[in-house]
């Protein structure tokens, strides 16, 4: 692979999902920071690069800055937790210490002044003062901005999962990528060849390759379900009260994903049946991790826990379902390149 010339820091790394993508676009990740341990492995096996485990919130400016060492083009990436900008949560106090990430990640941006610099959250964010603050105040420190909403299955991505992506330079005007030319992926092409599974099973090959049991009730419900039908599917003995009815809010909970269609969007509970449309389109169980990953774009060898580790279903799905998707990733690591070639004309 031809290096780019630029050099990326991600803040709030995650599972590198972000930096895996970037990195194959081309451009020199040397460094992830999260404060989760669990992210160490599946950052330094995949992206072999340094992590840093630590706060962002006493995280030093300095710091971040001897990690770019003598660069040229520095960028600065990363992805605050999503959950203080959820639809339950943007009601609460601006006040509340869980929304003050993104403007850590404002104060390092600021000390540090990146050539560039990019953030992605949930599309929720925009409609924030918050965001109108971030902005601003990139602007004000000379960054040329774009940002908007795009959906993941315009970039490669066999998913459907809407995000706020913003890029800015200090090299001159910028523009987020273009979707990507062609039909979206689906989940037959993403998941399709993987081994039949039954729920509860173990795959000894592929331990993420591994499927939650259902109880016998689930197992009714899911042999009722359709490709992406909804629960009104079902004989109505089997609907939970809440479900009953005809104005129910959530209809897809406990449905079948379509084979034709991107899946709908992972969150970090995809691996269970009850969670959403996370079951399988023609087995009657919830995917698996290994599919998870597969439809947030994690290539088939990626690697989240040492060989021989206990597998959580909890700690993997929550990795998987918070990562940024790492072909948006490459798409945006290459409209970076892009950029930094034409400033350098």
């Amino acid at each position: 692979m031809v290096k780019s010339g630029v050099t990326a820091v991600d803040l709030f790394c995650g599972a590198a999902g972000l930096s895996a993508g970037l990195k194959e676009s081309g451009i020199d990740v040397v460094a992830g920071i999260d404060f989760d341990p669990a992210c160490r492995y599946p950052f330094e096996e995949n992206i072999g690069a340094k992590f840093v485990e630590a706060d962002v919130v006493t995280l030093k400016s300095e710091d971040v800055s001897d990690l770019f060492g003598l660069s040229s083009v520095r960028l600065l990436a990363g992805c605050a937790p999503c959950q203080p900008f959820s639809g339950y949560t943007t009601a609460r106090k601006v006040s509340d210490s869980r929304w003050q990430l993104l403007m850590e990640f404002l104060r390092i941006a600021l000390d540090v002044r990146p050539e560039l610099i990019t953030m992605e959250n949930v599309p929720r964010l925009r409609h924030l003062s918050l965001w109108t603050d971030f902005v601003g105040s990139l602007k004000e420190a000379g960054y040329k901005i774009d940002w908007g909403v795009v959906n993941a299955a315009d970039y490669g991505v066999p998913q459907s999962r809407t995000r706020l992506v913003m890029m800015g330079s200090l090299l001159g005007e910028i523009s987020l990528p273009k979707p990507v030319k062609g039909k979206p992926i689906t989940a037959r092409a993403a998941i399709g060849s993987q081994p039949p599974m039954q729920a509860g099973e173990r795959n000894l090959t592929d331990p993420l390759h591994s499927s939650r049991a259902l109880t016998p009730l689930n197992v009714a419900r899911i042999k009722s379900s359709r490709p992406a039908g909804t629960n009104r599917d079902w004989p109505d003995e089997l609907r939970v009260e809440c479900h009953r009815g005809k104005n129910v809010r959530y209809p897809s909970v406990y449905g079948r994903m379509s084979w034709d269609k991107p899946a709908p969007t992972m969150t970090t509970q995809f691996y269970g049946y009850g969670n959403g449309r996370f079951g399988h389109p023609d087995q009657d169980r919830a995917i698996t991790l290994r599919e998870g990953a597969l439809l947030q774009s994690f290539p088939q060898d990626y690697k989240f826990v040492p060989p021989g580790a206990r597998i959580s279903f909890t700690e993997i799905g929550r990795l998987i379902g918070n990562a940024v998707p790492p072909a948006l990733g490459k798409e945006i690591g290459a409209a970076f390149i892009s950029h930094v070639s034409q400033a350098a004309r």
